[in-house]
């Protein structure tokens, strides 16, 4: 009798074991901006093969991919990641861009959407102020060398998720924008 309470005790200590081994993982390989930057600043890409590259930059992009919304919209406010854009070629750039556009800017919408007009009219105004106050600026040689094919990425998968994942009245409060956006791009 005490062997089957021994193995029962034993066995419910060895789920317990897994459960919390499972749960230790899940929240420490749960991505975050701080675990996204300090991976970026642990596994340099200079001096890496091709091969292994790719495999940071895809490991970057699915972490990045993983962020919520304002997770995303910190990384991108605060430039954590502008240094490991810039020491990618620009086949890598627009390899990253494919891979991290669609779902950033899907959630943008689901955020927009959700949003109350109000709230949403006061972020259109926000950002077309800061839109021109960029127009007809200057970016480092370095990235305008890249700058329209990875512009051109960028507002045609905006473009594709505005149109597909956005609301009619979402539409019209955004319209300002898009036409700013694409008044800046031109401007280049």
């Amino acid at each position: 009798m005490s062997s089957i309470w021994t193995k029962g005790l034993l066995i419910l200590a060895g789920v317990w074991l897994l459960a919390g081994g499972a749960i230790w993982w899940a929240r420490n390989s749960k991505a975050t901006p701080e675990t996204i930057v300090r991976y970026v600043e642990t596994h340099p890409l200079a001096g890496q093969s091709e091969g292994e590259r790719a495999k940071r930059l895809e490991r970057v992009a699915s972490q990045l991919n993983r962020l919520d919304y304002e997770q995303r919209r910190e990384m991108r406010m605060s430039r954590r990641l502008d240094e490991f854009f810039r020491s990618l070629t620009p086949t890598e750039q627009g390899r990253f861009l494919e891979q991290t556009l669609p779902a950033g800017f899907k959630q943008m919408m689901e955020a927009l959407n959700k949003m109350e007009p109000g709230k949403r009219q006061q972020f259109v105004e926000r950002s077309l102020r800061e839109m021109k106050k960029e127009e007809g600026g200057a970016f480092p040689e370095d990235v305008a060398e890249n700058l329209d094919a990875n512009a051109r990425k960028i507002m045609d998968q905006g473009l594709k998720s505005f149109y597909s994942e956005a609301s009619a009245e979402t539409k019209m409060d955004l319209a300002p924008l898009i036409e700013q956006m694409q008044k800046n791009l031109q401007g280049l």
